[in-house]
């Protein structure tokens, strides 16, 4: 089967086509329309792949915008759809942190890959990709040189969790000259805090798996891993985690 995978996320659109034993990925930014998006990602991917639009067997959507996608043959949830695309690339991991633009959720799998247990952080902004994009406009810095620009030995603590309420914070830290890079280090603390008390909700089993775009955040990565205290396994391909389940599930027809 020629499938195609979307994951229609809040900040960037991800998507992946399967061709036998081919895959090619593509990502654009998700901008005010979701369904353009949509569209854009698989032209995009079908000129990757050499192939058109009525050679694709389905197109299977998850995220943000799934509802927003036309002619796509079937919906899928971010649960499923992350849980599926880690069992595949790591069958040892049995519990998953996912962070992303409007929610982080953490997933617990059995040994055979199924999801048995969840928890989402979809009520408030603290803890996601937008939470550090907030600050880091704060910062007067683009939320992808967060990573790089910490210092964790020169630590802030953030106290305030609140999206408003934490940034007016930073602007009175900068305005008493407080360092950047140490404000930038509490941000990563309190973001790995607060997924962390998420995972212990859940509980932790086997191997730790952390996608989505902030999995790209060496800072967060570090904050999260002191926090509960063990390795986590970040796929190359972090970004694309949801967009490859949703297209493994269409290849298998696996939707219940």
């Amino acid at each position: 089967m020629l499938v195609v995978g979307l994951d229609i996320g809040s900040v960037a659109a991800k998507g992946v086509i399967l061709d036998k034993d081919t895959m090619h990925r593509a990502m654009v930014p998700t901008g005010w329309s979701p369904r353009d998006a949509g569209e854009k990602l698989i032209s995009e991917l079908l000129e990757l792949s050499g192939r058109k639009r009525e050679q694709v067997d389905d197109i299977v959507v998850t995220g943000y915008g799934r509802i927003a996608i036309a002619g796509a043959g079937q919906a899928a949830t971010e649960i499923k759809c992350h849980a599926r695309a880690v069992a595949e690339i790591y069958p040892a991991v049995r519990t998953i942190v996912d962070i992303g633009g409007q929610d982080s959720k953490v997933i617990r799998l059995n040994e055979q890959g199924r999801v048995i247990d969840f928890a989402m952080n979809d009520k408030c902004a603290a803890g996601t990709g937008r939470f550090l994009q907030v600050m880091a406009n704060a910062l007067g810095l683009d939320v992808s040189e967060l990573g790089e620009n910490e210092d964790s030995d020169k630590t802030v603590s953030i106290n305030s969790m609140c999206t408003v309420f934490a940034e007016s914070e930073i602007i009175g830290l900068l305005a008493r000259g407080t360092s950047k890079s140490g404000i930038i280090a509490g941000l990563h603390q309190s973001v790995g805090r607060r997924v962390a008390a998420m995972v212990r909700r859940i509980g932790i089993s086997g191997e730790v798996a952390f996608t989505g775009g902030v999995a790209r955040n060496p800072g967060v990565r570090r904050a999260l891993q002191e926090e509960l205290g063990c390795r986590l396994i970040i796929p190359e391909e972090c970004q694309f985690t949801g967009a490859l389940g949703a297209a493994l599930l269409g290849a298998e027809q696996q939707f219940n």
